[in-house]
């Protein structure tokens, strides 16, 4: 049996696709996320718990919420929900989302035990959460502030390396802070990531970001995809990235012991007006932290195509 012309194959791929979105708009395949009613779950659950386990809890079910509403999004082929703002300004925007099926379930869930967190909150009753990192928290991290984490840097594996540095300037609930600078000079900043190492869209310096990739707690084996932006913002379109954590353990590197994930990474990027082509490489990071150790990228696009690795970290200034 003869396989199907490219061309024709891609006609009939484009025609299904049509077919699909103009049924769901006729029928209303999807159901906005204000009408998924919350899951009810007990506020007892929570009763012998701290105000600050509370606090990290609420964290980590918000964080999973942008997870799951974004791959909705995706799968109903828009967008409109831009995560990398943090934790504390996501969950209004979550009404926006549309979410059916298995995620719906899962959301439901979510927003339930969110709303019990903050009845129980509330009964306790507890202050505000604060916007630093927690003490406790900060103690189980291979970073204090004020120390730089020193990167070679090349864009390509012929071009002389560069020295990246990123200081750490601060420890926050939800996010770690960072001042870059590249072969001496000051980059525009603050550079900022969540816990889980994603870098977060309002970061202004010329440095490749990933958003939406890594997950808390990354295990062996596990799946994981996200957004690849070029360091350029003014390039248009991003990559597709998909990720398999194939390694884990405890690793010293520049002279630190960190929790380290090895992934390896896969992809579609950018080339030309409506072409693509591959993307492959490795990250490693700090489970605990997020802090990236290593990351090398190949493509037929430059613009996704470097390595970084981190070769020393220097103590607080003074």
């Amino acid at each position: 049996m003869l396989a199907a012309a490219p061309a024709v194959t891609s006609l009939l791929c484009r025609q299904v696709v049509q077919a699909a979105v103009l049924a769901c708009a006729a029928t209303g395949c999807a159901t906005r996320s204000s009408e998924v009613v919350p899951q009810r779950t007990d506020p007892a659950e929570f009763v012998d718990w701290s105000c600050e386990r509370m606090d990290e809890e609420s964290d980590r079910v918000q964080l999973r919420a942008a997870d799951v509403a974004y791959a909705v999004d995706a799968r109903s082929g828009n967008n409109i929900i831009m995560l990398g703002v943090g934790v504390m300004v996501f969950w209004p925007a979550l009404l926006a989302m549309r979410p059916d099926g298995i995620e719906a379930q899962e959301l439901a869930a979510l927003k339930g035990r969110y709303e019990a967190l903050g009845s129980a909150a509330r009964q306790r009753p507890c202050p505000p959460p604060p916007e630093a990192m927690s003490a406790q928290r900060a103690a189980k991290l291979p970073l204090v502030a004020g120390e730089r984490f020193v990167y070679e840097e090349r864009v390509n594996p012929k071009a002389p390396p560069q020295e990246l540095g990123l200081r750490v300037l601060a420890l926050k609930r939800d996010r770690i802070e960072f001042a870059a600078d590249m072969g001496g000079q000051t980059l525009p900043g603050p550079w900022s990531q969540d816990l889980a190492g994603n870098t977060q869209a309002d970061n202004r310096a010329p440095l490749i970001k990933w958003r939406r990739l890594l997950q808390p707690d990354m295990q062996l084996g596990q799946v994981l995809s996200g957004d690849l932006y070029a360091a350029d913002p003014t390039t248009l379109g991003h990559a597709r990235l998909r990720g398999q954590v194939v390694a884990q353990g405890v690793q010293s590197i520049a002279g630190r012991s960190f929790d380290v994930a090895v992934i390896e990474l896969f992809g579609d990027a950018p080339l030309g007006d409506n072409d693509s082509t591959r993307l492959s490489g490795v990250m490693a990071v700090d489970r605990s932290s997020g802090l990236l150790l290593r990351l090398e990228l190949s493509s037929a696009n430059p613009t996704y195509t470097m390595r970084r690795r981190l070769v020393r970290v220097e103590a607080p200034a003074g």
